[in-house]
């Protein structure tokens, strides 16, 4: 296997580890990342949306729409998991649909828009004649 797909795994399985840890262990998980202000949760949230953008920045870009669309859909976690964060957090539901659940379903019609796009039809090469 070569180094650069471990590497990949890696910052795969580091991105769940994290994530999973925050969800299930959050104070621990705080603590862990050095946040002692409750203020730094702002910097965090921020730098994880800077990133998104680049990252959906680079594939569109690189004209890759089809990728992009996968990264959508699978990025659409983020609006959902911030509405629900918003109702079990003494949020209202009104206020977490309005704004989060929104925001969801767009992102989730932008993936499915992106995931329907083909290709634009090539011509047919022509046929190769031979002379006699």
């Amino acid at each position: 296997m070569r180094l650069t797909t471990i590497m990949g795994w890696l910052v795969v399985l580091a991105g769940f580890c994290f994530g999973l840890n925050y969800l299930l262990n959050g104070d621990g998980a705080a603590a862990g990342f050095g946040i002692v202000d409750p203020d730094g949760y702002y910097v965090v949230k921020g730098v994880r949306d800077l990133a998104y953008a680049l990252t959906a920045l680079i594939l569109l870009l690189m004209n890759q729409r089809r990728a992009l669309g996968w990264v959508v859909l699978a990025d659409s976690i983020i609006p959902i998991g911030d509405c629900l964060a918003v109702i079990t957090h003494g949020g209202t539901v009104g206020y977490a649909l309005a704004v989060h659940g929104s925001a969801a379903v767009l992102v989730l019609f932008t993936a499915a828009l992106l995931l329907r796009e083909t290709a634009p039809a090539r011509p047919l090469p022509e046929p190769v004649r031979q002379s006699r």
